[in-house]
């Protein structure tokens, strides 16, 4: 058959930190890659070579997004913007071993897409598992394995995501990814934001805490920057593993452009130096649709919607292309009805989508934490008059106003409308903060539990990137336990968090109930760290209440 194909053609202190300071200021195993094949990114040729390993990514019924990157000749590296056109030919096979091919095309590579190929493929059987290779001369790539979703309209009995956010290269090793990888229960993989990192070498860790160095080692602020960044992430064999093994549903957060994007500009943008922000932003997004397997829904955005059956229906946001600039902790204007965090546009589809839903679940993955996070909340009678007395939120002082917090009339208007169009069995799926939560979203926090809940939501911890105990350099689960205490009393819908821990998660999904299987890594440090589960949380359905659950799922 015939591809449709898609083409392409000095660091500033990360305020990310604030967030676990502003708490903390209360209190050698062999990669799966080898096995599977993962061509090693040292292995440079003559001809053409594919280093950077194979991809699929938002599943469809009836196909999937395939991607890899072609190196036509030695000096065609990301970002170079040399080396030939070649073509490179895709197949799909109901087998490994490629005897019963049945779908196969050819893209042609070029350095205007700095060599990366996708090609979405269409004509599949639903919820089958696929195998797909990549060609180009006589270099074969690594065999990736995909699965499509199921129809529509069918009764699938349950699904099964992996859950992963914020993997800092310089942090540390990609050993969540590999175990990840090794899993063979998974539909997908759900990335939800900073699958890079745009800071400059030693910026983030400092240069001593650094466990290896990026590549470009400056921040990344030209297209020519973000491909070899991206390029980067892409040699790492653990990261290899997981796109091999499993179709990944990503969205990005800010770190994919600068630390704490929004519209116009960004916390990690300064315009006199760094150039115009929409040129560095739309070389970001252009960099990212090369190298990731994602289908853009529009023109520069990564806001669209996934169907698993009559089980899930799964909704993605963007939530930095089209924010207000953010204020300032403790400012009132948080909750300017002006002020918006998703855009008009991606609010109103976000709403109409789970409204006419008939999916038994609506999943929305949000890059940035939806349930309130705050400290000074009283009693909705003392609260509404001071705060309006002294000009500050409604519902407390918030941690970070990165996060829906800075952004409250847009989540109120959210909220409001699963309650007033009673909208059940809604669950929040978050990264971003680099701790773990589970929460119940409530409708109004300052009278919560009274006023009810609107929702769930499981946030899952970072991959890598640094939370408290790492920035403050101190063994795990000492100085958080006093800033935990804080911050399970001051907002009671927090029913668990872990503040230290590194890891992700795996989200199971059945008709009556979503679980969240929380696991951590034994030491980021450490390329051969170990997984464990630590802790489980659900919702049942019709509940729109977390409890705890006392095993994870298998």
């Amino acid at each position: 058959m015939t591809s449709h194909l898609t083409s392409h053609t000095a660091a500033a202190t990360p305020r990310r930190r604030t967030v676990v300071k502003a708490a903390a200021a209360t209190a050698a195993l062999t990669p799966l890659a080898a096995a599977l094949g993962a061509t090693p990114a040292s292995a440079a040729s003559a001809g053409p070579a594919f280093l950077h390993g194979v991809a699929s990514g938002d599943p469809l019924p009836d196909g999937v997004l395939l991607w890899t990157r072609v190196t036509p000749v030695p000096e065609a590296v990301p970002g170079s913007g040399l080396g030939p056109a070649v073509p490179v030919a895709w197949e799909v096979a109901e087998d490994r071993a490629f005897a019963r091919v049945v779908a196969s095309g050819t893209v042609t590579a070029t350095a205007a897409a700095d060599h990366t190929v996708k090609a979405d493929v269409r004509g599949l059987a639903p919820q089958t598992a696929y195998f797909y290779r990549f060609t180009a001369g006589s270099a074969v790539s690594a065999v990736g394995r995909t699965l499509t979703a199921p129809r529509h309209d069918a009764r699938t009995d349950r699904v099964r995501f992996g859950v992963a956010s914020c993997s800092n290269w310089e942090s540390g090793y990609f050993s969540a990814y590999r175990h990840l990888a090794a899993r063979a229960d998974l539909h997908a993989v759900l990335h939800l934001g900073d699958y890079v990192y745009e800071y400059g070498s030693g910026a983030y860790p400092e240069a001593k805490y650094t466990v290896r160095p990026h590549e470009p080692r400056h921040e990344t602020t030209t297209l020519a920057d973000y491909r070899i960044r991206h390029g980067r992430y892409k040699t790492d064999a653990d990261l290899q593993a997981l796109h091999a093994a499993h179709p990944v549903i990503a969205i990005w957060d800010d770190h994919e452009i600068a630390n704490d994007a929004w519209a116009g500009g960004a916390e990690n943008h300064t315009p006199g130096t760094e150039g115009d922000w929409a040129a560095r932003a739309a070389a970001a997004k252009q960099a990212y649709f090369e190298w990731m397997p994602v289908r853009p829904s529009t023109a520069g955005t990564v806001y669209r919607r996934l169907r698993f059956g009559s089980l899930a229906d799964l909704h993605l946001l963007d939530l930095r292309s089209f924010r207000s600039q953010p204020v300032k902790v403790g400012s009132g204007a948080v909750d300017d009805p002006e002020r918006t965090i998703t855009g008009r546009a991606q609010l109103d589809w976000l709403k109409a989508g789970l409204a006419s839903s008939d999916a038994a679940w609506k999943l929305v993955g949000t890059s940035v934490m939806i349930s309130p996070l705050a400290f000074g909340s009283l009693p909705a009678h003392l609260l509404a008059p001071l705060a309006k007395l002294l000009g500050l939120p409604q519902g407390g002082i918030a941690i970070s106003t990165d996060q829906w917090d800075g952004y409250t009339d847009d989540r109120k208007e959210l909220l409001a409308h699963l309650r007033d169009r009673n909208i059940r069995n809604t669950v929040f799926l978050t990264g971003d903060i680099h701790m773990a939560f589970a929460n119940d979203v409530p409708v109004n926090m300052a009278t919560y539990p009274g006023s009810g809940t609107a929702a769930t939501e499981f946030v899952v911890t970072s991959v890598t990137s640094d939370n408290i105990d790492d920035l403050l350099h101190v063994p795990a689960h000492t100085a958080s336990l006093a800033a935990e205490t804080a911050i399970r009393a001051a907002n009671w819908h927090v029913k668990w968090l872990d503040m230290d821990s590194h890891g992700y998660g795996v989200l199971d999904v059945t008709a009556e109930r979503s679980q969240m299987d929380y696991y951590v890594v034994s030491d980021k440090r450490r390329q051969d760290a170990r997984a464990s589960w630590t802790r489980s949380y659900r919702t049942r359905s019709g509940s729109q209440k977390v409890e705890r659950a006392w095993s994870p799922v298998h």
